[in-house]
């Protein structure tokens, strides 16, 4: 559809501009049942646009608005822009954020590693640490992201507000590479350029990456990035993309296994080398003896300690109270985390020929498994599904998108509890959906 948006449309508009102004500037986390009401708004306003084929132009300056409209709020539904802002001021006094965990510095802030303290002033200091959700951990946030709240707080160190508007602008920047990927992405998929709509008007992509500082917007990029490099026969830059996803998140190493067969052995040794060389490069400026000691903690800690919106894990977890009267996710999340494992190489390994047109879709079903067995899935994990499931034809991530609001009912109160009948709801509908859709289309172990 080319021409002017319908009056409906409009007003669809309207109303997303509406619930987004009420999510940004006038819903704190514990009010559940607000957050619920204007997410549910924002969602049915989304569906109806992408059903009524909301002319192209028009989604993508509507996607531009509802972004640009969060710029001055402060985040009220995540409080992990404080842990940035903690790590960015160490990275802008030229210290290494890995080394030592907030609590650490604070007992020894005389310690050679990190003296003198950032350029915050010592009350300064002590207030934002106890804004901190996560004070004993060492830092999780790979390079890419340390360079952000780097520079954020290099612009503005004592300016909480000007950091966060930087940290906007960054993901501003990226949300728009990624739409201009998704529209040179779909039509050579043989898929509509307003399909790309469906992530970038998506209410779960806006909330969490332009309203939350989620940092999975420059890992979207850079997959998509790295993709669409690989499409055009540019396999050195699509190493260099791909380095740079991982070293925002590390989630996108995931896609390594599937890329074995599509390039052939010597190209993709050659390719994952590359990869490799530059993902090192990117970390070179924080190398220490304790980097690797301390990365591999946090890795342990969260396949480990950290559990949020499971779906299998929590079953297995009920077992195992059932058999042994304790929480048994130790085991739980080393086995969990070698299925994962063992499931990508499956995947990987039975793709029936497999193509660089294909990968998208191998990639969406390689991260629906991770998720599926992992022991925490945050909502703004989801945006990754999202933005993939754009190249497809599956809606399943866009249903789960809508359906993940309900794990911030653990926000209500301060002593953190979740709901497990709104778990068990969320992934109920996922999964039904995901079969449906599974016996309607090819498999994944089919080319389309």
């Amino acid at each position: 559809m080319s021409g002017r948006p319908t009056g409906a449309q409009g007003l669809a508009a309207l109303l997303s501009l509406a619930a987004y102004a009420g999510l940004a500037y006038y819903t704190p986390r514990p009010a559940l049942g607000q957050f619920i009401a204007l997410s549910g708004l924002a969602t049915a306003a989304y569906w109806w646009l992408l059903r009524s084929s909301l002319p192209l132009r028009y989604g993508l300056l509507l996607a531009l608005a509802v972004r640009l409209l969060w710029l001055p709020a402060v985040p009220a539904l995540s409080d992990d822009y404080f842990r940035f802002r903690w790590d960015g001021n160490l990275v802008a006094a030229g210290h290494n954020p890995y080394l030592l965990t907030p609590t650490a510095l604070l007992a020894s802030p005389t310690d050679s590693r990190v003296s003198p303290l950032p350029p915050l002033t010592r009350p300064e200091i002590r207030h934002l640490y106890e804004q901190l959700n996560s004070p004993h951990y060492f830092s999780v946030y790979p390079p890419v992201c340390q360079a952000a709240f780097g520079l954020a707080s290099r612009l503005f160190p004592r300016d909480a507000q000007g950091f966060i508007l930087v940290l906007r602008l960054v993901i501003l920047l990226a949300e728009m590479a990624t739409a201009l990927l998704l529209l040179r992405l779909l039509p050579h998929l043989g898929l509509p350029a307003d399909q790309a709509l469906r992530y970038l008007l998506n209410p779960l992509v806006v909330v969490e990456l332009a309203g939350n500082l989620h940092f999975e917007a420059l890992l979207i990029c850079g997959l998509l990035a790295a993709v669409w490099l690989l499409v055009r026969g540019r396999w050195a830059l699509s190493a260099a993309a791909l380095a740079g996803a991982i070293a925002t998140k590390l989630l996108p190493l995931l896609m390594l296994p599937l890329l074995a067969r599509r390039l052939g052995f010597r190209p993709f040794l050659r390719y994952a080398s590359l990869t490799a060389v530059v993902l090192l490069a990117l970390f070179i400026p924080f190398i220490s003896a304790d980097l690797l000691r301390n990365l591999s903690r946090s890795l342990d800690l969260y396949f480990h300690k950290f559990e949020f919106n499971a779906s299998l894990y929590y079953l297995l977890r009920a077992v195992g109270y059932w058999q042994t009267g304790y929480n048994q996710i130790a085991r739980l999340g080393t086995f969990l985390a070698l299925a994962t494992g063992a499931g990508v190489l499956g995947l990987a390994a039975s793709e029936r020929r497999p193509t660089l047109l294909t990968l998208p879709r191998a990639l969406l079903f390689v991260l629906t498994l991770y998720f599926a067995l992992a022991t925490t899935v945050h909502p703004w994990y989801l945006t990754t599904l999202v933005a993939l499931s754009t190249l497809t034809h599956y809606r399943y991530a866009l249903v789960w998108s809508a359906l993940i609001p309900l794990s911030y009912a653990a926000y209500q109160t301060r002593a953190y509890s979740e709901n497990l009948g709104l778990v068990a709801l969320e992934y109920t509908v996922v999964a039904a959906v995901l079969l449906w859709e599974i016996t309607r289309r090819p498999l994944l172990l089919h080319p389309e």
